[in-house]
């Protein structure tokens, strides 16, 4: 599609990163990182956005995913698919493996230009979605978020939860991106967004305006 605001023309899998320290592709392209609670659908929404059906695993098992996973879009930009969060049946011992690998890599990722959260259109956001949220803002790191599987409800309905995250989190409804795999729906929305992270970190920053000449 010609006006596709992130035309794919190539998807790569470039590998994982298993542990806090451990191997990882080299950070020499822009990258963005996806997170969420495990079951929000990240896999889903990232094999619909780069619009393929199985670049990243879509598994029937909650907090399966062990690994940070790198994609490599158009050689041009890495996609970080994060593990998943929050998944009750963890143990306690992955949990605490997860966490420093997840956090590990947000804090020191310098070539990281913005990260996607997402969030469960059904449900309210947790402690460990709020906690994300603020270890981003503390980082300064340019987020995005992604309210997935609206589907799931009727339109009018999804509006009203659309209404009450916003009202939850204390953000504007347009920082909201509603989004289905299903459908497609918000696709574009996310791609463009995403687009834009990548550009506004390539942009020179502003000068300063000119003062006017001093007095004689």
């Amino acid at each position: 599609m010609s006006d596709d605001p992130l035309p794919i023309r190539s998807v790569e899998f470039l590998g994982g990163m298993a542990e806090p320290g451990g191997w990882r592709p080299p950070m020499a392209l822009p990258e963005v990182a996806f997170l969420g609670r495990s079951n929000v659908g990240k896999s889903s929404l990232l094999n619909r956005l780069v619009r393929h059906r199985a670049v990243a695993r879509v598994s029937r098992t909650p907090g399966r995913t062990r690994e940070i996973n790198f994609f490599r879009l158009n050689d041009a930009i890495v996609l970080v698919d994060l593990p998943g969060y929050g998944y009750a049946r963890v143990s306690k011992e992955r949990h605490a493996t997860w966490r420093p690998l997840i956090e590990g890599y947000l804090g020191n990722t310098p070539t990281l230009r913005g990260a996607v959260q997402l969030l469960d259109i059904r449900r309210d956001p947790t402690p460990d979605d709020r906690d994300m949220l603020a270890f981003l803002a503390a980082l300064e790191t340019p987020t995005l978020i992604a309210v997935t599987k609206i589907d799931k409800l009727g339109r009018g309905a999804a509006t009203d939860r659309i209404h009450a995250l916003a009202d939850t989190l204390a953000i504007e409804e347009s920082q909201l991106i509603p989004f289905s795999a299903v459908t497609g729906e918000g696709r574009d929305d996310l791609a463009s967004a995403v687009a834009g992270l990548i550009a506004a970190a390539a942009a020179p920053p502003a000068l300063p305006p000119l003062s006017d000449p001093a007095p004689r």
